[in-house]
């Protein structure tokens, strides 16, 4: 069976935009409220003055059940990545790429995730929360922006939104108050609140709160939100819901531009022009039964199928220091493709990460790099699927991804000014699902791991 490229877009439609240079446009901060059918956003604000071109956090996020349940709340770890160029952006946890913009108007193709509030225990055999794709169009005017879109999920339930939000800022503190509408339809609103039981018509429901951030220090913030939806009266009178108002909270930390910083360089260069601030990894693994605490103790196992990858990351640099180090930080989109085996056919992955490396040398220069992001496969692979199915879990084709590498630049280690831009080493591939606090991962514990081998050239 071949891989549904299709559904790995997400991904790739944000790879084949061109990566131009980062600009001082808007990036958003938090998770916005939705209803509990409708996505958890990461919006973008009107006004920037801090450069926000980049971001990553994580924190924990806090939703009321509105079903007939004996639950009232769920909650759910996210992790967030925040990027913006001419062309596209990235929003935690929505990302469009722009068909047409001025300074004032916005035409996307755009993406954001759907929660379905639902008790924990019923999340992995649900799976009912996914990222929905659709048309956004956007205004934004001083301070004030004013978003519209249309969206549906992947059997074609449609629904909409429309929303205004007001950027206000003072010292380290930035809060964003919004409204929002929702119109969905008569079919959404029957499979995610009648359950497929109950016949109800479309409707309009509302929701409204708060976003905030607050820098601490260097490169460290914390973020925050508070929001509270009102579902329909048809959607409230089903016997199916419980609750007419659903509350939502968010509450955690991320990485953002520092203010006003110093700059500082992981590499000595005659001019901050003459550095690289590009790169192209190719790689190649392995995969193995093996956990990823056993892999970093050197006590892994090997795959008795031989299952293999072959992927390719484009890198383009955010920042070369952190709080003050010399830590280089690189967005980075990938391809995956996984090669068929007696146990398994070929399988499409595509990821979107921020990676970190940090230089030092013994003799030749070294780097040690983390990564974290989304990754979304097309099927999901044998030792993924034999390791999820002996704890009984169903597996999830959107994962967390991490990925660990150790490389060593090779014109340093040939003496070839020639290769200095070239690094050969050894990474880890990760794929899992945060220990089962997160619903946006099908509430698993586990994943795959892969150990590759690569070449990664810095233009």
């Amino acid at each position: 069976m071949k891989p549904n490229l299709i559904s790995v877009s997400f991904v790739c439609l944000l790879m084949l935009a061109p990566l131009g240079m980062l600009n001082a446009a808007d990036t958003p901060i938090l998770p916005t409220s939705t209803e509990s059918a409708t996505a958890v956003t990461v919006e973008e604000p009107a006004v920037n003055q801090w450069n926000n071109s980049w971001g990553i956090g994580i924190g924990k996020r806090r939703g009321d059940i509105p079903y007939a349940t004996e639950e009232d709340e769920v909650y759910d770890t996210l992790p967030l990545i925040y990027f913006k160029n001419d062309y596209f952006y990235i929003n935690g946890m929505e990302a469009a790429a722009h068909i047409w913009k001025n300074d004032n108007h916005q035409v996307n193709l755009y993406t954001r995730f759907r929660f379905v509030d639902i008790p924990q225990e019923l999340q992995n055999d649900t799976q009912s929360q996914a990222f929905d794709f659709g048309f956004q169009y956007r205004f934004v005017k001083e301070q004030w922006d004013v978003d519209l879109a249309v969206l549906s999920d992947s059997d074609k339930r449609s629904y909409g939104y429309s929303r205004t939000q007001y950027l206000w800022e003072s010292g380290d503190w930035r809060l964003l108050p919004y409204a929002e509408f929702q119109w969905k339809s008569a079919d959404f609103n029957q499979y995610y609140y009648g359950l497929d039981k109950y016949e109800i018509g479309g409707g309009v429901s509302f929701n409204a709160g708060i976003k905030a951030r607050y820098h601490v220090s260097s490169n460290l913030y914390l973020l925050g939100q508070f929001g509270v939806g009102r579902l329909e009266d048809d959607v409230y009178e089903l016997p199916s819901i419980n609750n007419r108002f659903q509350y939502e909270s968010f509450f955690g930390f991320g990485f953002f531009p520092e203010p006003n910083k110093k700059n500082y360089s992981a590499k000595p260069v005659v001019t901050k022009q003459d550095k690289p601030t590009e790169y192209l990894r190719i790689a190649h693994g392995w995969a193995t039964p093996s956990n990823l605490n056993a892999i970093l103790k050197w006590q892994t196992k090997t795959d008795p199928y031989n299952n293999q990858m072959t992927s390719a990351f484009y890198g383009t640099q955010l920042t070369d220091t952190m709080f003050t180090l010399p830590i280089e930080l690189y967005l980075t989109p990938g391809l995956v493709w996984h090669h068929d085996s007696e146990v398994q056919d070929n399988i499409a992955e595509a990821i979107i990460a921020i990676k970190a490396y940090y230089t030092f040398e013994i003799g030749p220069r070294f780097r040690l790099g983390v990564a974290e992001g989304l990754s979304y496969v097309s099927t999901v692979t044998y030792i993924e699927s034999s390791e999820l199915a002996e704890k009984d879990y169903k597996p999830s084709k959107l994962l967390n991804y991490l990925d660990f590498s150790l490389d060593v630049n090779v014109g340093d280690v040939f003496n070839s000014r020639k290769m200095e831009n070239l690094w050969f080493g050894y990474s880890i591939h990760h794929r899992s699902g945060i220990f089962e606090s997160s619903s946006a991962f099908g509430r698993i514990s586990g994943g795959s791991n892969y150990q590759s081998v690569y070449l990664q050239w810095h233009f």
